[in-house]
């Protein structure tokens, strides 16, 4: 009824020489097809999603990210989104990016889990220019995919190094025993002091109970969100200040494990973290930047 008398009203405007525009009508935007994979093999025909729009191949491609080759067929946007925002939500990583980026993981590793920790530290992957922000959500999931083996693992797997990790000198000693603070998250957040440290930043007492870590998806995150943006580990500045004044993503491999594997101790390690990171800047369609090795 509503279309009817707008179309009449139209009628009679244009008869009386007045301009009208009517509404347009809203058209929904085309179901995103499988996420763009630099390791797949796609033929011609083959459609995928990447950046909030649907691609199709024109002919035989592999790593070719859509977009940046005149091997892919623009089909429009897909999913509400737009290569401008594919993440509405704030986060620059997008759900289906998340996906991409861990086809793998356990499924305790939400998406969700992950958007509802960040608040805890809102200048992650908040911080700059949109490339500089990318690139560090990018860092962090590259360092996170290393520790966790794509985040696969949700505690480490060597039992054997369960007991060491109680620093019975503390003050506080090992109230949960003295093999509950072995490495947990997508950090691997080990040690009584490590626990107490990041429960108290957090307002959570993971001293008295480390396992929430194991169960808690959001609270695993915020873990390592906690480590990235405050410690210093065996470098001389957070992960997120490595990105964010643009030391390089190698400071971000020393902040986390340099003693074991920086200044040519361990390359095949590094090399790992720095191919993931490659990677995950395709992804997100960033470059890397410079200073990629510790």
């Amino acid at each position: 009824m509503a279309r009817r008398l707008l179309s009449l009203f139209a009628a009679l405007a244009t008869a009386v020489g007045l301009a009208v525009f009517l509404p347009a009508s809203t058209a929904s935007a085309a179901e995103c097809a499988a996420p763009w994979s630099s390791s797949a093999v796609y033929w011609g025909g083959n459609t995928a999603s990447y950046n909030g729009r649907n691609w199709q191949a024109k002919w035989w491609t592999q790593n070719e990210r859509p977009g940046t080759v005149d091997v892919w067929a623009d089909q429009g946007a897909c999913g509400g989104s737009t290569p401008t925002d594919p993440a509405p939500s704030g986060f620059v990583v997008s759900e289906a990016q998340f996906n991409q980026m861990f086809p793998n993981r356990n499924p305790f590793y939400t998406y969700s889990g992950l958007k509802a920790a960040l608040g805890a530290y809102p200048a992650f992957a908040n911080t700059g220019s949109d490339t500089v922000k990318k690139q560090e959500a990018a860092a962090f999931l590259a360092n996170v995919h290393h520790e966790t083996g794509g985040l696969v693992h949700i505690v480490e797997q060597n039992t054997a190094n369960y007991p060491h990790y109680c620093d019975r000198n503390q003050p506080y000693g090992c109230p949960a025993g003295q093999a509950a603070y072995y490495g947990r998250g997508p950090i691997q957040l080990s040690w009584n002091f490590n626990y107490k440290a990041a429960g108290d930043a957090l307002g959570i007492d993971l001293l008295n109970n480390p396992y929430r870590v194991e169960r808690e998806a959001a609270v695993a995150w915020k873990t390592g969100l906690w480590y990235w943006n405050t410690q210093n580990g065996p470098g001389t500045m957070t992960a997120h200040n490595a990105m964010v004044t643009g030391a390089g993503f190698g400071q971000t491999i020393r902040s986390i494990n340099g003693a074991l594997e920086c200044d040519g101790k361990n390359p095949a390690q590094v090399q790992s973290r720095v191919t993931k990171y490659q990677q995950f800047t395709q992804v997100l369609g960033v470059p890397t930047g410079a200073n990629l090795y510790c």
